[in-house]
C-alpha cells in the first residue's frame, strides 16, 4: 500500500533526467548537434583555427626547412624537415581548434543560451560530452586536411593509411585536454577577452618549449627541461613516431614493444592522464554552474 504523495516524492528523488526521459546518450546528442550546426552558421573561426597552422607548416619549411632539416638529420637521419614537422602542426591543429572550444562556450553565456541549457533537465556531463564530441569531430577533420597538405609538400607518412589514421586519433586525445580547459576557463572568466587571451598566453609557449620544430638536443637545457613535463612534447614525439615508424619519444624511453609504439605508448598514456584531470575539473564546474550565477 502506497503513502500518498509516495509517488510524487519518488519522481522527485529520481531526478530531472527520470521525470523527463531524458536519457545521457539523447542528451549528449543534442548537444552534438546543435555545436555542428552553431559552427556552420559561424565557420569564422574555424577557418582562422586551421589558417593558422597551414601558415606555418609553409613558412616552417619553406624558410627554416634548409637549416632545421640539417638539425633533424642529425637526430634522425634520412628524414625530410616536411616529414618531421607534419606531425607537430597536427598537435598545433589540435591546440589551435581546442581554444575556441570556450570561445564557444563564453558566447553561449552572453547571449543567455548557457543559461537555458542549465535550466532544462538536460544531464550536466551530457551537456559537456555532446559539445567536445562536436569540437572532436571538426578537429579530426582539420588534422586530416593538413596531413593531406603536408604529403603534398613533400613530407611521407611512412606508416601508410593507418599510421595516419593514428595520428588523427593522437591529435583528438592531445585536444580534449585543452578543450576541457578552455571550457573551465570559459565559465571562471565568462568574458570572451579572458578566455581568448588565457589560453592563446599558454599556446606558443607549449609549442615553441618542445620538440615541436627542433629536436630537443639542439636547444638549450632550460628548454628541456620544460619540454619534459610539457604536454606539446608527448602527443608530437607519440605522432611523429607513426609518421615515421620509429620510437622517438624524446623523454621517456621505454621498452615495452617493438619499434613505432615504444614512442606512442607513453605520449598516449601522459595524454589520457591529462584528459581525465582536466575533462573532471571542467565537468566539475560545468555542474557547480546554475542559472543564478550566470551573468
Amino acid at each position: 500500500m502506497s503513502l500518498p504523495g509516495a509517488d510524487e516524492d519518488t519522481a522527485t528523488s529520481a531526478g530531472p533526467d527520470a521525470r523527463s526521459g531524458n536519457t545521457f546518450a539523447g542528451d549528449a546528442w543534442v548537444n552534438f548537434k546543435r555545436w555542428n550546426r552553431k559552427a556552420v552558421r559561424n565557420p569564422f573561426v574555424l577557418v582562422v583555427s586551421l589558417v593558422q597552422p597551414i601558415i606555418f607548416l609553409v613558412l616552417f619549411t619553406e624558410v627554416f626547412g634548409n637549416v632545421a632539416g640539417g638539425a633533424v638529420n642529425r637526430g634522425i637521419p634520412g628524414i625530410s624537415y616536411e616529414t618531421y614537422l607534419v606531425p607537430a602542426i597536427a598537435i598545433q591543429v589540435a591546440l589551435a581548434a581546442a581554444i575556441t572550444s570556450g570561445v564557444g562556450l563564453v558566447n553561449d553565456i552572453e547571449n543567455g543560451m548557457f543559461e537555458k541549457v542549465l535550466v532544462t533537465p538536460m544531464n550536466r556531463t551530457a551537456v559537456f560530452v555532446g559539445k567536445t564530441a562536436a569540437e572532436v569531430f571538426r578537429i579530426a577533420v582539420q588534422i586530416a586536411i593538413i596531413l593531406g597538405l603536408g604529403v603534398l609538400l613533400g613530407a611521407e607518412i611512412v606508416t601508410g593509411i593507418a599510421g595516419a589514421v593514428g595520428i588523427v586519433a593522437i591529435g583528438i586525445l592531445f585536444s580534449l585536454w585543452f578543450v576541457a580547459f578552455s571550457n573551465a576557463l570559459a565559465i571562471l572568466t565568462r568574458d570572451q577577452e579572458s578566455t581568448i587571451i588565457g589560453a592563446n598566453l599558454l599556446q606558443f609557449p607549449l609549442l615553441f618549449l618542445s620538440s615541436a620544430f627542433l629536436p630537443l638536443e639542439t636547444l638549450p637545457e632550460w628548454i628541456r627541461t620544460f619540454a619534459r613535463f610539457n604536454p606539446v612534447t608527448y602527443g608530437v614525439d607519440a605522432a611523429r613516431s607513426l609518421m615515421i615508424d620509429q620510437d622517438v619519444m624524446t623523454v621517456v624511453e621505454v621498452s615495452w614493444f617493438d619499434g613505432a609504439l615504444n614512442g606512442v605508448a607513453p605520449g598516449v598514456a601522459v595524454l589520457i592522464g591529462l584528459d581525465l584531470v582536466f575533462g573532471a575539473i571542467a565537468v566539475y564546474l560545468l555542474s557547480r554552474a546554475s542559472s543564478s550565477n550566470v551573468k
